[in-house]
């Protein structure tokens, strides 16, 4: 991969997500629930993901590209459609619906901002799938294999935490979640997405071409997003206001994102 085709690469996955972006805006002014705004970010991340892996950017074979855009296609299935489902269910996001009432009449041009930071963010986890998949190497090496061991141990772990909370959901015993995975860390399906997204550096490394470090950025921008920004502070905040003491309790005895066995437990 060239300094020009990088470019034209970077330049092509910010203008799509920020394009995604701004629909996600609209749709979030046209239907009030806010939780329509992680689905397009799932589904336009992974279609600005699989068109990046297939677009002539680099001098990975087709065989391999056409892998890296199967792979985004599964994550943003997997995830895209179970955010979706869980999203038709509700009214609103309750990590945005804090801060609209928190922004007051300025909300609406305050979530647009916000978003189009979104878009900025996502671009190192877009270029991630981009530089894995026009890695040079024609044949399968152990980089290849330990990425696809890697993405699929983080999808098949976000599947099971994401079912098991349904299915407690389900129960109708309300509370907090404590079974299966979500016994072990409070943000199970944080943790298994942060591990599938080191999948793509894996693949990359050793690529033979200047960029290929630059798909670290990846699970870098992604861990830091889901536990410093726009995923376990927020919904922790909502938690504890919801439950309070019993959600202090849970985060006293349970790890916070990686799975460990709880504090006390014999």
């Amino acid at each position: 991969m060239t300094i020009a085709s990088f470019v034209v690469a970077l330049a092509f996955v910010a203008v799509a997500m920020s394009a995604f972006m701004a629909l996600a805006t609209m749709v979030e002014r046209r239907t009030g629930n806010s939780g329509w705004i992680d689905v397009i970010w799932t589904f336009g991340l992974g279609l600005t993901g699989i068109a990046g892996a297939l677009l002539p950017f680099g001098a990975g074979p087709m065989p391999r590209r056409l892998f890296l855009a199967t792979l985004a296609l599964a994550w943003a299935l997997r995830l895209g459609l179970h955010i979706a489902q869980r999203t038709s269910g509700i009214a609103e996001d309750p990590r945005y619906a804090k801060l609209k009432r928190d922004w007051g009449s300025d909300a609406p041009r305050q979530l647009a901002r916000l978003l189009q930071m979104q878009a900025l963010a996502s671009i190192p986890l877009a270029l991630g799938i981009i530089l894995a998949a026009h890695k040079p190497t024609p044949s399968l090496g152990w980089g290849d294999i330990a990425g696809i061991a890697i993405f699929v141990t983080g999808l098949v772990g976000g599947a099971l935490a994401d079912s098991q909370l349904r299915a407690f959901a389900r129960s109708g015993g309300g509370g907090i979640c404590d079974r299966g995975l979500w016994r072990w860390s409070r943000h199970p399906n944080y943790f298994f997405e942060c591990v599938l997204w080191c999948a793509y550096p894996a693949i990359a490394l050793a690529a033979g071409y200047p960029w290929d470090w630059l798909a670290l950025l990846a699970p870098a921008c992604i861990t830091a997003l889901l536990t410093r920004i726009s995923g376990i502070p927020p919904l922790e905040q909502h938690m504890l206001a919801k439950h309070g003491d019993a959600y202090r309790a849970y985060q006293s005895r349970t790890s916070a994102l990686i799975p460990l066995p709880p504090k006390g437990a014999t």
